[in-house]
């Protein structure tokens, strides 16, 4: 039996090193959450790094449709550390046939919040703020209501 420091080293790497799968997307939940089959089993997967509208919140049917377009019916490739949320759903980043970060593209495109509470990467806050600079997307309205404040209501 492996002792406590040698579980720990080799269960370490999954944080360091990002499991990357292939799978083809079979769904469009909402702007951040997709489904993927993945070795014939149904995957839900919400994006890392960011949280898109709600789907009854101002600009949440165009973050839909944006990642619908990018990736519906598509194989992708999905960077992950093992890690789930409270719903069971995977965490990844979602590369998208033409090697672009679908989620870093909804955070361009003005669709997506950079989710501080569950992120440090500051490449989501870069382009975060450029979106903001810009005035895409969402940024265009007067006080966007960020998605975590919106379930609230």
């Amino acid at each position: 039996m492996l002792t406590y420091p040698i579980q720990l080293l080799l269960f370490s790497w999954l944080f360091l090193f990002p499991v990357k799968e292939t799978g083809k997307v079979i769904a469009i939940k909402d702007g951040d959450t997709i489904e993927v089959l993945l070795n014939g089993k149904v995957q839900r997967v919400r994006f890392g790094h960011i949280d898109c509208p709600e789907k009854n919140q101002p600009y949440g049917t165009k973050a839909k449709g944006f990642t619908s377009e990018k990736c519906f019916g598509k194989m992708i490739t999905l960077l992950h550390s093992g890690q789930y949320d409270r719903n069971k759903r995977l965490i990844a980043e979602v590369i998208i046939p033409n090697g672009d970060t679908l989620n870093r593209e909804l955070v361009k495109a003005g669709l997506a919040w950079h989710y501080k509470k569950y992120s440090a990467d500051s490449t989501y806050s870069l382009l975060e703020n450029r979106a903001r600079m810009a005035k895409k997307g969402l940024w265009a309205e007067k006080e966007p209501v960020a998605p975590w404040l919106w379930r609230k209501r």
